[in-house]
């Protein structure tokens, strides 16, 4: 038996020597084992060939088990790691100052006139809320965390599942089973580790809406039901918080910015009631083209950009339809409702 573990250190000792992977030199060691395993089994007791490998096969299979826990056990363990979510290290920054790092990462909106040092400013300083981190969600959480906002969080309660992952691109394969929030997280972080990153795993419900609305400064709607809709609106409306509505269906989405006080409607101004039974498919009964989410995900980004660094025109008012089916982009003008039991008309009065 001496022999064969001299034999095999020695493979394994020019195996490395010569460069193979070391992949490569456990497969030949497992040969070598193979081998021993063989001569043990096959041979008669008493012959040579026996009474230099261990005479015995039961040694080596003693050997092989143990060889086979261990590599199960470093398999187990990589699986764990790789499921777990990673705690990275922010870089140490002094509050309200921009590293050099940050300077060069967000060089491309500091040279943008209508945001400049200022705007880049408003958006660290800022805090966003999204709800739902699905199709809608994904791709404006990856946008706004790219975009240096200070402080990210996202409330979900589901997880990731393989049908998601046509459009949900801030989900991966190896995530799948995850909570959307934590999956979320961890890719937010991975794109910039300057962010403040908050994940709630659980459903939006009305006896904390308004405690977690609160400590937000604009909202993100990227749900697909109407009734986590209405709570969102009316605890927005009640707080004079913004709230960025974004809306899918097949080939077709739709965004709009929701504000009263500013003079627009607010959501239950313009849907004043839930659209009968099967009228509004979900996506997983409809369906929805991959690349869609993305493309209204980001306009929902590109407007929470604008209320923070107050630039340009948000669809305070509007709502911008996009046809990706015929590549058709309109824009429809929203009114406030004076009888809207929600917003009571605030936004006709300021307007008037």
């Amino acid at each position: 038996m001496l022999l064969v573990l001299v034999f095999a250190g020695a493979l394994w000792a020019l195996g490395a020597a010569m460069g193979v992977p070391a992949r490569a030199r456990w497969q030949a060691i497992g040969l070598v084992w193979l081998g021993a395993l063989a001569i043990n089994v096959v041979l008669p007791a008493g012959h040579p060939l026996r009474q230099v490998t261990g005479r015995e096969p039961e040694l080596w299979l003693l050997i092989g088990a143990f060889a086979a826990m261990v590599m199960l056990y470093r398999t187990g363990l990589k699986w764990l790691k790789a499921r777990a979510p990673q705690a990275e290290e922010t870089p140490e920054v002094k509050p309200g100052r921009f590293s050099q790092t940050e300077l060069e990462r967000y060089a491309r909106h500091i040279v943008l006139r209508e945001l400049g040092g200022p705007g880049q400013k408003r958006l660290k300083d800022a805090k966003v809320l999204a709800i739902g981190a699905g199709g809608l969600g994904a791709p404006a959480l990856q946008y706004l965390a790219a975009a240096g906002v200070g402080t990210i969080g996202v409330i979900d309660d589901d997880v990731v599942e393989n049908a998601n992952l046509q459009r949900q691109v801030i989900h991966t394969d190896d995530r799948i089973g995850m909570p959307k929030v934590f999956s979320a997280e961890m890719a937010m972080r991975a794109q910039n580790p300057f962010v403040t990153v908050r994940p709630y795993h659980r459903r939006l419900e009305p006896d904390m809406a308004e405690a977690l609305f609160a400590d937000y400064d604009l909202i993100l709607d990227g749900t697909d039901n109407f009734d986590t809709r209405y709570l969102a609106n009316r605890t927005a409306v009640d707080l004079g918080k913004p709230l960025i509505s974004g809306a899918l269906s097949q080939w077709e989405g739709q965004l709009s910015v929701f504000d009263p006080s500013w003079g627009g409607p607010c959501y239950q101004c313009i849907f004043p009631e839930p659209p009968a039974p099967g009228l509004a498919p979900s996506c997983a009964e409809a369906g929805v083209v991959g690349p869609l989410p993305g493309v209204v995900g980001a306009m929902m980004a590109v407007e929470a950009v604008k209320l923070i660094s107050d630039a340009g025109m948000p669809l305070r008012g509007q709502m911008l339809i996009y046809d990706a089916l015929y590549g058709e982009t309109r824009t429809i003008t929203l009114k406030p409702r004076a009888d809207c039991p929600v917003c009571h008309g605030k936004g006709a009065h300021k307007a008037a």
